[in-house]
This record gives structure tokens, C-alpha cells and sequence, in this order.
């Protein structure tokens, strides 16, 4: 077992690094001898850090890559360039045995709750299935270990004996928790793990994760479009736009003094429960569409919408750099 209390005292140790990571899927055209003719540039060059026992949150507008960042961090996608530095590793050159070793140490809760677990099996076997390949205890340990994971995501041990088809939604993402825990690792990537839930739901999960986070001194890379919960959650935030990381910062930094005008965009169609306060607030709605990643325009990736934009924005991409206290922004303006 893990000692789960040394945790703190490595609270400022970087435990993943990711240097201008790209994730370009290439199209393809032909009947017989097919050839490349393009690529979708889902991620197309990012660089950021994500301390040990904190939670990065990634958010962005529906397609803008996020969650092709975490499997490509997780390498169920090979990235097309870049490297992605896991406990002083790098991932990206590790070979398929080395590989699976590594993967204990590396988890991730999927979107739909549903179509992530094995129909054919008991949720007793989804969640013994991760140790037995890891080599986790014997099987009467096992069994034991499925019971206190149940327990400890809030449902019965009887739930071992269920099929994910006889669960909630809640109960089935609880499940796809347990499994991600069930091998010990450091590090979780939380795709969108509430989107598919209800929002009362939702909430339960918000507090599960987070205090799973505490008591086992996890690290967690936390996708949503949901900024709300976003901002509940993470410790820092990284805003995404058609593959590119526009601002990182301090939550606090982000939501109190967002510097890139899409980051601000975003923060302006958030929902404010005061009704006297949502009346005086100025949305700030952008024009057109989101360009397509195949031909993403030249210069700044949101030069097409933003409502501020220079010439020079439509010329060269901005540099993503530090303007200080690790607020990094990738913008002309700042």
C-alpha cells in the first residue's frame, strides 16, 4: 500500500510535464493506395506543468481538443510530437512493456459512465480486472480490495455482484471512480466525468473526487466545459482553443483577472445566482464559428473572433509566456 500521509510535503514537486505536445490525425484519401492529403491538428502544440497532489483544469468550447490532450498524455493516443515527462519519464519513447507498467500509475474516469463499462461483466469483476492485470494481491485480496473501494465511492459492497445496466448514472460513474483507483495510481485524468450526470449529481461527484483527492493525495488533470465546477475543483486552470492553450494561471487569477479576451468570452456566459447582478452584466457574444482544425488560421488561433483584434494578430502567432506569478497568456495585447 501507499503511505497516503507523506503527501503534503511533495506538494510543490512537478509530477507531470508536458513540452509542445501535438496530436495531428491525418486524412486520408484514395480507394487503394491511400495517401495523406491533410491532418486534423486536434492538439497542436502545448506546454504546461502540473504539480503532484493538485488539479489542473482544462476547459474550452466543445472540439477544441481537450479531450485528446488527456489521452494523449495517458498515451492511448501517440502523440505526433512532443514529450510528456511522467515522474521523470518520458512517456512519448517508452515501448508498449515498459508502457504497462506505467499505466498503474496513471488513470483516467471517462465521459459516459455507461458505454466505459464491460456490459458482460459484474461491476466485482470490472474493478478486480485493473489488479489482476497489475499483478494487485491474490484473489481472495482482491476481493476484499473491491469491497473497500466500493465503500469508499459510497456504495454497498452487495453492489459487486450488479451489472452496470442495473445502476444510475451516478452509481455507474462511481464505478468507473473506483476502477480508475483501484490500481493505486498518482495521477487521474478526470475527462468530463459529470457531464452525463444530472446537476444534483453532479455535485456528489465534485465532492467525491475531492475528497479522494485529500485522503490520497492524488493528482488530477480536470476537463470540463463546465467553469463553474471548474473553478470549484482546480487549482489551476488552462483555457483551450482550437488546440492551443491560450491562458494558464492560479484560479483566482483566471476568474478574477482573466487577460485573453476568448478567456473572458468564456467567463461572461457564466450564470451569476444574484438575478439583480445577472441583469447588469455584460455578455460578450462572438461572432462566427469556430475554425476548422484542418486549416486553423494563420497567426493568433482566435484572431477570426476575437473582438479586439489587431493586425499584427492575423500575422504571427503571440508568444505564450509569463507575464508574472505564472500567469502564462498567449496574446499580442498583453
Amino acid at each position: 500500500m501507499k503511505d497516503y500521509q507523506s503527501g503534503e510535503k511533495h506538494r510543490d514537486e512537478i509530477l507531470l510535464t508536458v513540452r509542445d505536445l501535438k496530436m495531428h490525425f491525418p486524412v486520408m484519401k484514395g480507394t487503394f493506395l491511400k495517401r495523406k492529403v491533410n491532418a486534423v491538428k486536434a492538439v497542436d502544440g502545448l506546454t504546461f506543468f502540473i504539480r503532484k497532489g493538485e488539479t489542473l483544469g482544462l476547459v474550452g468550447e466543445s472540439g477544441c481538443g481537450k479531450s485528446t490532450t488527456g489521452r494523449a498524455i495517458l498515451q492511448l493516443y501517440r502523440p505526433t510530437a512532443g514529450e510528456v515527462i511522467f515522474q521523470g519519464k518520458n512517456l512519448c519513447t517508452m515501448k508498449c512493456e515498459e508502457l504497462r507498467r506505467m499505466r498503474r500509475e496513471m488513470q483516467i474516469i471517462f465521459q459516459d459512465p455507461f458505454a466505459s463499462l464491460n456490459p458482460r461483466m459484474s461491476v466485482g469483476s470490472i474493478l478486480a480486472e485493473p489488479m489482476k492485470i497489475h499483478g494487485v494481491a491474490d484473489a481472495r485480496a482482491r476481493q476484499e480490495k473491491v469491497a473497500a473501494l466500493l465503500q469508499e465511492v459510497g456504495l454497498s459492497p452487495r453492489f459487486a455482484s450488479r451489472f452496470p445496466h442495473e445502476a444510475s448514472g451516478g452509481q455507474r460513474q462511481r464505478v468507473g471512480i473506483a476502477r480508475a483507483l483501484s490500481v493505486e495510481p498518482d495521477f487521474v485524468v478526470c475527462d468530463e466525468p459529470l457531464s452525463a450526470l444530472d446537476v444534483s449529481i453532479q455535485a456528489q461527484i465534485i465532492n467525491l473526487l475531492k475528497d479522494l483527492q485529500e485522503k490520497r493525495h492524488l493528482t488530477y488533470l480536470f476537463i470540463s466545459h463546465d467553469l463553474s465546477a471548474v473553478r470549484h475543483v482546480s487549482d489551476r486552470v488552462a483555457v483551450m482553443y482550437l488546440g492551443k492553450v491560450l491562458e494558464l494561471a492560479d484560479k483566482n487569477s483566471i476568474y478574477v483577472n482573466p487577460l485573453h479576451p476568448y478567456t473572458r468570452a468564456l467567463l461572461s456566459a457564466v450564470p451569476i445566482p444574484d438575478p439583480v447582478l445577472e441583469a447588469k452584466r455584460e455578455r460578450i457574444v462572438l461572432s462566427g464559428d469556430v475554425p476548422s482544425p484542418l486549416n486553423p488560421p494563420q497567426g493568433c488561433r482566435f484572431s477570426t473572433r476575437c473582438p479586439e483584434v489587431l493586425p499584427i494578430c492575423r500575422e504571427a502567432e503571440p508568444e505564450f509566456r509569463d507575464v508574472g506569478d505564472l500567469h502564462f497568456v498567449s496574446c499580442h495585447r498583453t
